[in-house]
């Protein structure tokens, strides 16, 4: 493949954080160096068909599956594309869009993974993999306050769309290259924002930067560490598991935003945007997570990598 931008996928299901974590790394990264599509656009029937017809929105045959994979290996190419448009509020599609690529993409959606084609295109592949009630309550909030719906209706639409998760969605999890999962801890299940644990699940199919620095700084408050890291296993495989907790001051925070910010990403000219990064909504507020941060912070760690390794290429 000729390959002219790097591309990164972040695959999950439906109301599982991909549009908030892509939102964060273009503001990272510049809203004019990316290019974010959602790979949701290309259903090939609006909500009143799908209805009639009984397939949910998450089955292949539902999607033009054909065309995502033309459009990706295009965009992979640095072509532009006539992008159809889906709008999840009318549950219709809108006239399509001209998207030129920028020298990054990333694409976020629901099937990124489903085929070989698809999955070449990708420098970077992200899952997101909430657990299922923590993703029930994001759907319900997102779904009541940003789309019009009861919470009866959120719970039904996940009860019919179970079997296809199950089938099409989970299995994409063993096809990434990180595996990302944010999770309420001990003692508060309750809890579906802002002081979530995540365990980010670093698979051995890309380098990863080497963490020693931030650890270190980690264990220096004398106490339990707020990021630590284990070689574990995953789905069978081998893969190093870094834990980010949640329940951390402010202060802490900061530090380890900004040791994160000079060693994972050492660019002098560039000031990291701590009012933009971590940004998540719940419901119709604006909040803030660290550990949101830290894996927006190394998505786009590896898509600068990507980059220079393309640019040595090139020469």
């Amino acid at each position: 493949m000729n390959r002219k931008v790097i591309m990164v996928g972040i695959v999950g299901d439906s109301a599982s954080g991909k549009t908030t974590l892509t939102r964060g790394i273009v503001d990272l990264l510049g809203r004019e160096n990316v290019t974010a599509i959602c790979s949701d656009d290309y259903h090939k029937y609006n909500r009143a068909q799908r209805k009639q017809l009984g397939i949910t929105a998450l089955h292949p045959d539902c999607n033009y599956i054909d065309i995502m994979e033309q459009h990706f290996v295009l965009l992979r190419q640095g072509q532009p594309i006539l992008k159809p448009v889906y709008n999840h509020s009318t549950g219709d599609f809108d006239p399509p869009e001209y998207v030129k690529p920028s020298k990054f993409v990333i694409v976020e959606g629901l099937l990124g993974f489903h085929t070989r084609i698809m999955r070449n295109c990708f420098d970077l592949k992200v899952y997101l993999d909430p657990p299922e009630p923590l993703r029930h309550e994001w759907k319900i909030k997102r779904d009541t306050s940003k789309r019009g719906y009861t919470r009866e209706q959120v719970l039904e639409a996940l009860r019919k769309r179970q079997p296809d998760t199950e089938k099409y969605i989970w299995p994409q999890r063993a096809l990434a290259d990180v595996v990302v999962q944010f999770y309420p801890p001990n003692g508060k299940l309750d809890e579906t924002g802002s002081h979530l644990n995540a365990r980010l699940v670093l698979r051995p199919t890309v380098p990863h930067p080497d963490f020693t620095v931030l650890l270190d700084h980690a264990r220096q408050n004398g106490h339990r560490p707020a990021l630590r890291m284990e070689l574990g296993r995953h789905e069978g495989k081998p893969a190093d598991i870094l834990e980010v907790d949640g329940d951390i001051g402010s202060t802490k925070t900061r530090e380890l935003e900004d040791v994160l910010w000079q060693h994972l990403i050492p660019r002098p000219q560039h000031t990291l945007p701590k009012n933009l990064i971590g940004i998540y909504s719940d419901g119709l507020q604006k909040k803030q997570s660290y550990p949101l941060a830290l894996t927006q912070l190394l998505i786009a760690y590896h898509m600068m990598q990507a980059a220079e390794t393309l640019a040595t290429e090139g020469k």
